[in-house]
């Protein structure tokens, strides 16, 4: 199944935590908790059929922009997001000192 990620809209179910994007009929999501100064990245989850093509990276990039957008520290408890962020250097000023000292030191 060929995917363009530029046709994959991310939306933000505020109610239910976290940030959506459907194809073909298969939600994949990526869930947080939010407290006044930060957001805690907990769960990235992607259909069999759907992964491998950039979805959860894609669901990453929206969540880590939606806290930059709103001046929140970024915890990622998701092992996805963690990896994500390691070889992403552009949100590393999202992470505390410690959170970041954690995810490089993996």
């Amino acid at each position: 199944m060929e995917l363009n990620l530029d046709d994959v809209a991310v939306t933000h179910n505020e109610e239910a935590h976290r940030f959506e994007a459907t194809v073909d009929g298969l939600r994949s999501m990526l869930v947080y908790r939010l407290s006044p100064d930060r957001i805690v990245l907990l769960h990235t989850e992607v259909p069999p059929p759907l992964e491998g093509k950039g979805l959860a990276a894609k669901l990453t990039r929206t969540a880590l922009d939606f806290a930059r957008a709103y001046h929140l520290r970024v915890v990622p408890w998701c092992p996805y997001a963690s990896s994500f962020l390691r070889k992403h250097r552009e949100y590393h000023d999202l992470l505390s000192a410690e959170d970041l000292q954690k995810i490089l030191s993996k």
